[in-house]
């Protein structure tokens, strides 16, 4: 012991504090499961693998000397386990018995790989079923985890015939303490069927009693206020089946391969499918597995960054005679009604629990691998039971990852997902041999190195805030400064604002998430920014300074009428209220990897800095603070990039082959769908004109920096800055995406299961990025959540003062007004940051959708109503209230009864209101308003292009 520790205090010198060790000798008998083929293969399996020791990077003398210590002391790494032949018990359990001695000794273990991954096992009440059993039906229902039936040998095993059971037992929650209880019984005593936990309840199917297999189904329910499992029947499997692979996706169950008889030569490779919210219930068949024939394999449902998928692993069935043990993978696809093959298990495994953890991983805790497949009557209590290993699988980078060695292993039974966690009950541990052992596996959330030399770096950013509000502060004394600088802002300035504005921190951390589990199909909605910069420059500019607007909504009022610029205004106000709390909770979970901060206190610090220097500053600190976030956003995405670049050591052709094999470079979808998750390219040009149009003309955010230059014609430049700047920004945005993905494809081990998609780039700022760099990234989040607010804060403010508060206080004075200003914007800037405390939600998949659907639902009708009243003469007030109305009820319905892509929900509100309005303006009086508010033909927007430039208004 006191060699071990000599080597440890070694070891942790050389590769770094942290590093955790068992203590066990590593011999070919170990009872304790760390056996290998011989110490120095330990040793070198420990230290030598990638030059690396939990994820910290060693060098090749430090891993050798660390390996001499190693072999000296006799200490192996927590969590490793080697290829083992035969081992004994730890201890003299009698034959027979349901425990391996090793199993419990400890009331909770922990696992790690030396790669980083780590789970926590701890034990839970074991089932009352002394002995336990093998293929029971497990699910949960009503806040219970069930487990029925089952089969096990009475002791002494190796004297006793089989016993199948219809006993089912829930273990309820009071508070902190677990209790098991027995909850009913099932119809008839069965095991090895399949089953699946659904909204509805928990779906059996097939099974078997001795030879005779079984084809009925039934839905299992806990009734709480009965205080047990209920049960009903559901349509029979189109064909007997035991031993089958079953997974769930919402209401939907798949039941795949499986054995019609007794012998594994039965197998079979259909697939069923059960759907309960159709009705009439019934059972369909789906394209068979490729991979052909088997039983006992493992399924689970994850998504795969596009969809939810069925992923079917391994299991075993009879070939030439013998029995072949698989390690293929394959994944189906509901939506495509098709299989595609998946990177295989590192090693054939049957029998083993399989489940989806998180947003993109899978877990195997348990599986026989085969090699003592066939000998267990020749070894019967010597048999040191099945492989103490699992293993996880990231669905997106299509890669496997040891995730450590297991107490126990426990085959033919299921693993679900229960209070948060995943538990595993019961179970085979060695032929014939059962166990009562219930286990909860859980994974610490990861855990960021964010250090002092970080917070400095955010620090001073965040002072450089309040700097700048102060400044301004002593410069602003009218409503006029304070809403839009009195037009003194450089035209540069100004389109760095807009570009900040609209780029927020959902394009910083929701795009690179985007591109790292999908592709680079949005970029086409993206680089449309510069098509409708002509809109801008030579439609919606001109008008806006045409008539010295202050609110863009002055404009609604003369082109229509009163009622609809305060309509729209309020419209604007409401969106931009909810897109404040939609930035900083989005921003603030993905802030929650990359520091230590929480959720909530992220959004409060968000909140509090753009209020102050928001509120005091006005338009001119918003601005200028925009142009400092520009620079630090888009360097700080250079930077993180060039790093990722720097850890792929295979050149960047390997990188580019790489992401083109995976499509991770695709732009364009040829389907015609609406619906579907890959994204057509109709969709995304339509939406993508559709959501610019409507921010570009009628979004109050970014017409009022057109107000702020001293000319029409720099506004124009600004707007073509911005232009500009939003296509190498795609390019670097989208271009992180798929440096993620290639990062964390050559370092699967290096993802966290626990986080959302949307955390990855956060993850990998907080665990990859050298102290500083990693406090510039996080500021440079902050500075793309904070553009967004602070604009949001004071564009609002502006529309309230100017289009409620001003023509209802005519007597007000200048002085009056600005306070007015100021203490409204703060009290937006609260109430924001309220809501954003509400909408915290982790289970949010992915929040560059979310964010796209709110815009199209509030900016769509804004945007028709522009064009509606620039581009149609004879529009009329009635027209505009009636396309407004058809405009909101469309995307409404669109939203709640359709599965139509959020993306397109601008266009359809720009379509509609503009189409409905056109036709409604017919009935009622030509418009009375100068004819400067329209465009009269194609031939005055001609004379606007021609002019473009020239006007100095």
């Amino acid at each position: 012991m006191q060699d071990s520790a000599h080597a440890r205090r070694w070891s942790e010198m050389i590769c770094g504090p942290g590093t955790r060790f068992h203590g066990h000798t590593p011999r070919m008998d170990d009872p304790g499961g760390n056996c290998y083929y011989g110490p120095f293969l330990a040793a070198r399996n420990e230290c030598m693998h990638e030059n690396r020791w939990l994820g910290r990077r060693i060098s090749a003398p430090a891993a050798l000397v660390t390996c001499m210590l190693v072999l000296v002391s006799g200490t192996t790494c927590c969590g490793q386990q080697g290829d083992r032949e035969l081992q004994q018990p730890r201890s003299a359990a009698p034959p027979g018995s349901s425990r391996q001695s090793s199993a419990r000794t400890a009331e909770s273990s922990a696992t790690t790989n030396t790669m980083g991954l780590r789970l926590e096992w701890q034990a839970l009440p074991d089932l009352p079923d002394p002995v336990g059993v093998a293929g029971p039906f497990v699910g949960t229902h009503g806040g219970a985890l069930i487990v029925a039936g089952g089969a096990n040998f009475p002791p002494p095993v190796w004297e006793n015939e089989k016993a199948w059971h219809d006993e089912i037992y829930a273990l309820l929650a009071d508070g902190e303490r677990l209790n098991w209880v027995e909850a009913g019984s099932l119809p008839r005593p069965a095991a090895y069927g399949g089953s699946a936990t659904t909204p509805q309840g928990i779906v059996c199917a097939g099974g078997n009693h001795g030879e005779t297999v079984f084809s009925d189904c039934f839905l299992m329910r806990w009734d709480a206020a009965a205080g047990k499992v209920v049960w009903e029947p559901l349509p029979d499997l189109p064909a007997p089946r035991a031993h089958a692979a079953v997974a769930a996706i919402g209401n939907a169950v798949y039941f795949v391969g499986g054995q019609s008889g007794a012998e594994l030569v039965t197998a079979s490779d259909t697939v069923y499918r059960l759907d309960l919210s159709l009705a009439p219930r019934h059972w369909e068949t789906l394209p068979p597995i490729p991979g052909g024939a088997r039983a006992f394999a493992m399924a689970a449902a994850q998504n795969n960054g596009f969809d939810p998928c069925i992923y079917v692993m391994g299991g075993r069935r009879e070939r030439d005679g013998g029995i072949e043990f698989l390690s293929d993978v394959w994944q189906f696809h509901p939506r495509r009604n098709a299989w595609r093959r998946c990177a295989d298990l590192p090693s054939p495994l049957s029998a083993g629990a399989a489940v989806g953890f998180g947003q993109s991983h899978l877990f195997i805790l348990s599986g026989d691998d085969g090699r003592l497949f066939g000998r267990a009557e020749e070894l019967r209590d010597r048999h040191p039971g099945f492989a103490r290993r699992s293993w996880a699988y990231h669905t997106i980078t299509d890669r496997w990852v040891s995730a450590g060695a297991t107490p126990q292993n426990q085959v033919t039974t299921t693993a679900v997902v229960w209070r948060d966690r995943i538990v595993l009950p019961t179970g085979e541990i060695r032929p014939r041999v059962r166990t009562s052992a219930v286990w909860s596996i859980t994974l610490p959330p990861s855990s960021g190195l964010f250090g002092w030399t970080d917070y400095i770096v955010l620090a001073v950013y965040l002072a450089s805030l309040i700097v700048i509000g102060i400044y301004f502060a002593r410069r602003t004394s009218t409503t006029e400064d304070y809403f839009r600088a009195a037009g003194g802002i450089p035209w540069w300035a100004a389109g760095c604002s807009i570009f900040a504005t609209m780029l927020s921190s959902l394009t910083f951390t929701g795009i690179p998430s985007k591109a790292f589990a999908q592709d680079w199909v949005y970029a086409v909605g993206n680089l449309l920014i510069p098509v409708v910069a002509v809109v801008a420059v030579y439609v919606a500019l001109p008008f806006y300074r045409g008539i010295d607007a202050t609110s863009a909504y002055e404009y609604f009022e003369k082109r229509f009428s009163r009622g609809i610029r305060l309509s729209c205004s309020a419209l604007f106000s409401m969106f931009h209220v909810f897109r404040m709390a939609i930035v900083m909770s989005l921003t603030a979970l993905a802030l929650a990897v990359a520091t230590p901060l929480t959720p909530s206190q992220s959004v409060c610090l968000m909140g509090f800095l753009s209020v102050v220097y928001c509120s005091i500053g006005g338009v001119s600190a918003v601005i200028w603070t925009d142009t400092m976030q520009t620079v630090v956003l888009l360097g700080g995405a250079l930077l993180a990039g060039g790093w990722m670049l720097a850890a792929w050591d295979q050149g960047l052709g390997a990188a580019w082959q790489e992401a083109v094999a995976y499509d991770k470079l695709n732009l364009v979808n040829w389907h015609l769908s609406p619906t579907d998750t890959q994204v057509a390219l109709w969709v995304v040009v339509l939406g993508g004109i559709g959501q610019n149009v409507s921010s570009y003309t009628a979004d109050q955010a970014v017409v009022q920096r057109y107000m702020t230059t001293p000319s029409e014609s720099l506004a124009a430049r600004a707007i073509w800055t911005n232009a500009l700047l939003s296509i190498p920004a795609t390019i670097i945005f989208f271009g992180l995406g798929t440096c993620l993905f290639l990062f964390y494809r050559a370092h699967p081990e290096r993802l966290d299961p626990t986080i959302t998609t949307d955390q990855v780039f956060p993850l990998f700022i907080s665990r990859e990025l050298p102290v500083g760099v990693a406090g510039l990234i996080v500021a440079a989040i902050f500075a793309a959540a904070q553009s967004t607010v602070s604009t949001s804060m004071n564009s609002v403010a502006t529309t309230l003062v100017t289009d409620w508060i001003r023509p209802a206080w005519n007597d007000s004075t200048e002085h009056g007004l600005l306070r007015i200003a100021q203490v409204l914007t703060a009290l937006l800037g609260a109430a924001g940051t309220l809501v954003a405390l509400l909408f915290v939600d982790p289970d949010i998949r992915s929040l560059f959708d979310q964010f796209l659907k709110v815009v199209g639902l509030f900016m769509g009708v804004l945007g028709g109503l522009f064009l509606l009243g620039a581009f149609f003469p004879r529009a009329n007030s009635l027209g505009a209230w009636c396309g407004a109305a058809s405009g909101l009820v469309a995307m409404l319905v669109a939203a709640l009864f359709t599965n139509l892509n959020g993306y397109l929900y601008p266009a359809m509100g720009i379509g509609v209101c503009v189409v409905v309005g056109a036709c409604a303006s017919r009935l009622g009086p030509p418009p009375d308003c100068d004819a400067t508010l329209y465009l009269v033909g194609w031939k005055s927007l001609l004379v606007r292009w021609r002019a473009g430039g020239n006007s100095t208004a």
